[in-house]
């Protein structure tokens, strides 16, 4: 029995931990190559050892998601070792929270050189080879940040709400050419960040108990439920997606306040 994508090739961005690790080795799992494009050398090391001693097929390539030319040469070695890749998943991102009259120039360039430029770049380094095959998925990781606002959290969710114009204007120029370009917004997701967040309370369990009570489902979710999403948008089970942005937030969006 063949895996929902088997023999493709995907790049993942920031595989080396949370989503973007969840979702290599998902991919992995339905046949899959990936590619694990992570700044953070230990992190992304290990993540390709794991995969490949459990006998999947992963290459580690150190690289700076804010740089167009880290990311460009990324792919050129991706393409040096396994081929072609027919799949993106664009998940590198970080957090920039603050007060937008004391938000330096500094930390403002640096949210959307990660968060927005670094999407572009994916992008605009992969499609040249997807165009070539006349067929391609990319999946951009955005956040419910993309279409709501939380306080105190400029800029994020401006750069957030480019990546899903990003997302929809690509979809539209390419659909035509056999690629379709989607967006994921998770909510609330455990992550090893996240982690490290309710660690810096001083109740860390209490602080994640009041995270989890926002939820109308009454948890957070986890990497591999977005993985999961990012799989089937990824294979040729949804080739009729095009510009979509899948919400998954464990309901959290659908409220207006809490009781």
């Amino acid at each position: 029995m063949t895996g929902r994508l088997q023999d493709k090739i995907a790049i993942i961005t920031g595989a080396g931990s949370g989503i973007g690790e969840a979702t290599a080795k998902r991919f992995v799992q339905e046949g899959a190559k990936v590619i694990i494009a992570e700044i953070n050398s230990d992190n992304g090391k290990k993540v390709a050892d794991e995969i490949n001693n459990n006998g999947g097929r992963a290459s580690f390539i150190e690289t700076d998601v804010a740089s167009s030319s880290s990311v460009k040469s990324m792919v050129e070695k991706a393409v040096s070792i396994f081929g072609s890749p027919e799949i993106l998943v664009n998940n590198a991102g970080i957090a920039v929270f603050d007060d937008p009259l004391k938000l330096s120039e500094e930390d403002w360039k640096k949210c959307f050189s990660v968060d927005l430029d670094g999407v572009w770049y994916g992008c605009q380094h992969t499609l040249p080879y997807m165009l070539d095959k006349k067929k391609g998925s990319i999946v951009n990781i955005a956040s419910v940040h993309s279409f709501q606002i939380i306080p105190k959290t400029f800029p994020y969710p401006v750069a957030k709400h480019g990546v899903l114009g990003l997302t929809r204007a690509l979809a539209v120029d390419y659909a035509n050419k056999g690629i379709k370009i989607n967006a994921i917004s998770p909510g609330y997701i455990f992550t090893p960040i996240n982690e490290w967040f309710f660690n810096t309370k001083p109740d860390p369990a209490a602080a994640k108990k009041e995270a989890e009570m926002h939820h109308p489902i009454n948890r957070l979710g986890s990497s591999e439920e977005i993985a999961n999403a990012a799989l089937f948008m990824s294979s040729d089970e949804c080739n009729f997606m095009i510009g979509a942005n899948v919400v998954i937030d464990g309901g959290i969006t659908l409220k207006i306040h809490d009781n």
